[in-house]
């Protein structure tokens, strides 16, 4: 079974009454931190359980150490997946308002823990949901707790100071999830530095999407990262983003397009820029 999947609005809809199936809606906004919650409580798809990125699905927030998402401690992130009902053979089915990023963040931490099977994207998410005319809820989730068990796979991350031994190797191939004024350093409204890691190439995360807000097919995904791996090995590649959010859509198309799972530079740009005497590029 692939390790990428997507589920369609009309998919989900049919199989909302297995008791295998754990939705979880994962909507949030940069912006507003308390858009998501905000929003689930005004309609979510019926039995999803709110993940909210800053509270669930990131740790603790250390200024001048860490990026601005942080990795969760993962015996804590086992607990949220377990009161979410997460098992081991559960149906995980993760949604946010369509473009996907925050629901491949939570995709990508149930891999790195070791559910990789059964777990799917909703494609378009809330937006496809309600263009195919399906209802939301406000009722409540269930309360069954899960037994999911798993360990973080180390293979799966690259440090600060590994992502810096390996600068100017050249098979490395390193992808930044930012769109491209924020990579060329053109403007930065986030994080205090502006630019990206030398040798990065800009592979934003909304180019794995087509107009319609869906993922491009896996052919066309495959031409895109062919493209920039240019014969390099899919194993040396890195992703990395902002905070270690938007990187995790490129892994997911990555996967959709055949490639394996590569690692993530989960700290990020906003995690690389502590340290003042890492370098820093502008620019193309």
């Amino acid at each position: 079974m692939p390790i990428a999947q997507l589920i369609t609005p009309q998919q989900l809809a049919a199989q909302l009454e297995q008791p295998s199936l754990v939705v979880l809606d994962c909507r949030f906004a940069l912006e507003d931190p308390d858009y998501g919650q905000r929003s689930y409580a005004e309609g979510h798809i019926a039995g999803a359980h709110f993940a909210d990125l800053e509270r669930d699905l990131s740790g603790r927030v250390v200024k001048g150490v860490t990026g601005r998402h942080p990795l969760p401690e993962p015996g804590r992130l086992l607990e949220r997946f377990q009161h979410w009902g997460i098992n081991a053979d559960s149906t995980v089915v993760l949604y946010d308002d369509g473009p996907g990023a925050f629901a491949a963040r939570a995709w990508w931490l149930l891999a790195w823990l070791g559910k990789r099977d059964g777990v799917a994207i909703l494609d378009g998410g809330l937006k496809a949901w309600h263009a195919a005319g399906l209802p939301l809820s406000l009722d409540a989730p269930g309360n069954t707790v899960g037994h999911l068990h798993g360990k973080p796979d180390a293979s799966l991350l690259v440090t600060a100071r590994q992502l810096q031994e390996r600068l100017g190797q050249a098979e490395l191939t390193l992808l930044d999830a930012r769109a491209l004024p924020r990579f060329r350093g053109d403007l930065e409204p986030i994080d205090p530095v502006a630019g990206h890691i030398p040798g990065a190439q800009c592979a934003a995360f909304t180019d794995n999407l087509g107009a319609d807000g869906r993922f491009l097919p896996p052919q066309a995904l495959k031409e895109r990262f062919a493209a920039t791996l240019a014969g390099r090995p899919v194993e040396s590649l890195v992703a990395y983003c902002g905070s270690g959010v938007t990187a995790c859509h490129n892994l997911f198309a990555l996967c959709l397009a055949g490639y394996p799972l590569a690692p993530l530079y989960a700290g990020s740009w906003s995690e690389w820029i502590t340290d003042p005497q890492r370098p820093l590029a502008t620019g193309d």
